[in-house]
């Protein structure tokens, strides 16, 4: 019998595992996706608040004050639109029709160059028609404001006017 000498057996080489490094990746690129997406934020300018705010806030209460005010004539004040006649009717109570001053503002939000501004021309009855063939069909709002006596008051109504719209 003869003696055998042991011979080294190497193991073989482990097989590389992708996952550490995988993770690493995934971290770095997250961290530093956090990281410029911060810096790009910070950059951005932001008015949460106009440099006029006070003078704003002024303005939306007396818009605030208008549209209480106006709620006492809820019953007298209409703004509709006669198919029939192609005519706008604007209706304001019997007892401003004589001292209101104002303006009746027709706004088209598709296209502000439609917008029209007209005076406010009231009838002994509190009553304004306006022709409305000249307005393109469509979308329209007509917003109201006048003054009487020295208390402001507004009334926005909106409107669908001619043409066959479906």
């Amino acid at each position: 019998m003869t003696p055998t000498t042991p011979t080294s057996a190497s193991a073989p080489p482990a097989a590389w595992n992708p996952w550490p490094t995988a993770l690493i990746a995934y971290f770095v690129v997250f961290i530093g996706c956090i990281i410029a997406y911060t810096a790009w934020a910070l950059r951005q300018h932001v008015d949460l608040v106009g440099a006029d705010y006070y003078a704003q806030e002024i303005r939306y209460q007396q818009q605030i004050d208008r549209l209480g005010r106006t709620r006492e004539f809820a019953r007298d004040v209409a703004a509709t639109y006669d198919a029939a006649q192609s005519a706008i009717t604007i209706a304001l109570p019997p007892t401003h029709a004589a001292h209101a001053v104002g303006t009746l503002h027709l706004y088209r939000p598709a296209d502000a160059r439609l917008d029209r501004e007209l005076k406010l021309a009231l009838d002994a009855q509190g009553r304004q028609r306006v022709d409305a063939r000249t307005l393109a069909p469509g979308l329209w709002k007509a917003r109201l404001q006048w003054t009487v006596n020295g208390q402001e008051y507004f009334f926005d109504r909106t409107l669908i006017i001619g043409g066959d719209l479906f």
